[in-house]
């Protein structure tokens, strides 16, 4: 009869009680939270060592390099929001960007259709950013030596590191894909003999490269024996990227987007991410609604969250584009008379069909391919970073006598505008692929104030379910009043216009979703969405929030 009464008790609960039991962890001067228990390890250090926020950021990022490889890179690109004591807020883009050699139509085939490449192999690749991107955080804002901040990383590959349950599962699943390259297989399949949990993971080619970069800092990467391996590793395997490219990189310091939702300031990622602006337009869509008032999960609430999804997505597959080739709309895609036009274009019984959404005149199931880590230190710095090789796993390649995975951001442009990529987001002519451009991100790295002060950060890997993830944490604290952990752990739920489908999690209710339904939405369920790394300022303490959804880990002190 107990179980029957407890049963009984929890089909009365709805998602926000089911996901109310854990805390956050709370520490009274810093906090690092991350995908993975090493990389936190490893920042947690360099903050008890003095090392401020963009130290630790510096030294978490070439951690995950190790312990995290299908996210983690060397051979990737990423952003880097921070929000300093003194208030001061910067945007550091390291995105990767296109060999010089790359062409409009390098992807398709004599039929006019598109081929795997953007995806599979040495040409998927982009020149990587997230080495220099690195230094130039360390070198402008860092205080602790660079030899320090590299040699946690270069330790773990040398030593190895035990391999974790989720990570031994993923290796496993990804075989196909790493069984394409020669260094793949024996560095993480080890020629078919498959990692079981716990098992050494001993990383030399890898540990040699840190090595390198420890001493010579980014110059060797781009510059020195890296770049000469990596260079000459292209040229006999059909890759586009060559030491000119590699030379030529350089990061770009930006300034972030800020707008305001309900007198809370919001501080986010401006192009070529179109996860700030979708964070902006969607909030500002929701603003003046009373949408809230139905409570979260709710169906009423879903709703009308999904269409403001769609309505930004379909703006996405039009307006937007790396910054340095193409005009971003922000002002028009901001401005409140077209968010109101948004607003009252809703209908708040039904789910409007995607192709009868268009581009406003305003001038798979994700796999965890992207990481995503906050960072607070004792001095009131704040760092949000996240960094990518864009499928799990990047391109499958891993560099010859270097060791470390390729990406495959290529697929984040228009192979064909107006053809669905690897995500099935459909894209246009101003992602078209031009030599030395940056692909459009969804990485949407986020800080929120509150009276001028910090509140939270936070961010997300998953591709285009980045940007709605983002959101929806934000929405939790905000709207719904939800701590920080209990934000990270609701279940989500996505829209991206096309393909017209609204994925949701396991944790909404049999009856919000029949609602759902019969308001016209296709559903579809998905195991995971996401993976949140937040940190908030509540109190006097710190309250670190890792997502179960993966292996994250928060510590602080």
């Amino acid at each position: 009869m107990q179980l029957l009464a407890c049963l009984a008790a929890l089909l009365l609960l709805g998602p926000a009680d089911l996901f109310a039991a854990r805390q956050p962890v709370r520490a009274k001067r810093a906090m690092v939270v991350t995908v993975e228990t090493h990389a936190t390890d490893v920042g947690v250090e360099v903050l008890k060592s003095g090392g401020n926020a963009i130290d630790a950021a510096v030294a978490v990022g070439f951690a995950l390099a190790v312990t995290h490889p299908s996210a983690g890179n060397l051979g990737g690109g990423g952003f880097m929001l921070a929000r300093f004591a003194d208030g001061r807020t910067t945007f550091i883009d390291f995105r990767e960007r296109a060999p010089t050699a790359a062409t409009r139509d390098m992807y398709l085939d004599s039929k006019g259709g598109t081929t795997d490449e953007s995806i599979v192999g040495y040409k998927a690749s982009g020149v990587p950013g997230t080495v220099r991107g690195l230094e130039y955080a360390h070198s402008k804002y860092g205080k602790k030596p660079w030899a320090d901040l590299v040699t946690p990383a270069r330790d773990l590959a040398a030593k190895g590191f035990p391999v974790s349950f989720g990570l031994a599962g993923y290796l496993r699943s990804k075989k196909d894909l790493l069984g394409k390259s020669p260094d793949s297989k024996r560095i993480f399949l080890r020629e078919n003999h498959h990692y079981e949990p716990g098992e050494v993971l001993v990383q030399l080619d890898l540990a040699r490269t840190l090595d390198r970069i420890k001493q010579q800092g980014a110059k060797d990467f781009y510059e020195g024996e890296t770049a000469r391996l990596l260079a000459a590793d292209m040229q006999s395997h059909g890759g586009l990227i060559t030491l000119a490219d590699l030379k030529d990189y350089a990061v770009v310091e930006r300034k972030p987007l800020t707008g305001s939702y309900r007198g809370f300031e919001i501080v986010t990622a401006p192009p070529p991410s179109s996860g700030g602006v979708g964070i902006l337009q969607m909030l500002g869509v929701l603003e003046k609604t009373e949408y809230e008032k139905s409570g979260a999960g709710s169906a009423v609430s879903i709703h009308m969250m999904t269409e403001t999804m769609r309505h930004f997505f379909a703006d996405r597959s039009e307006f937007f584009g790396d910054p340095e080739f193409f005009t971003v709309p922000i002002p028009r895609l901001l401005d409140p008379t077209y968010l109101a036009g948004i607003r009252n274009s809703i209908d708040q019984d039904h789910a409007t069909p995607s192709l009868k959404v268009h581009p406003g005149q305003a001038g798979p199931q994700e796999s965890p391919q992207t990481t995503h880590f906050t960072i607070a230190d004792a001095e009131g710095n704040v760092v949000s970073v996240t960094y990518t090789l864009n499928g799990g796993f990047g391109s499958g390649v891993t560099a010859s006598k270097l060791g470390f995975l390729l990406n495959n951001e290529m697929d984040d442009f228009s192979a064909k505008p107006g053809t669905p990529n690897m995500y099935g987001l459909i894209q246009g002519e101003a992602n078209a692929i031009q030599p030395k451009k940056h692909p459009l991100s969804a990485m949407t790295p986020t800080i929120v104030l509150r009276r001028g002060q910090f509140y939270f950060a936070l961010g997300s890997p998953g591709g285009p379910t980045i940007i709605n993830t983002v959101l929806e944490t934000i929405v939790n604290v905000l709207d719904f009043k939800m701590n920080i952990q209990q934000a990270v752990d609701f279940p989500r739920f996505h829209h991206q216009w096309l393909p017209d489908e609204l994925r949701l999690e396991p944790g909404f209710s049999p009856d919000t979703m029949a609602i759902l339904e019969a308001r016209g939405h296709k559903l579809k369920f998905v195991t995971s969405q996401g993976e949140v790394a937040a940190i908030m300022l509540d109190g006097g303490w710190l309250q670190g929030a890792a997502d179960g959804r993966a292996e994250g880990t928060a510590k602080g002190f």
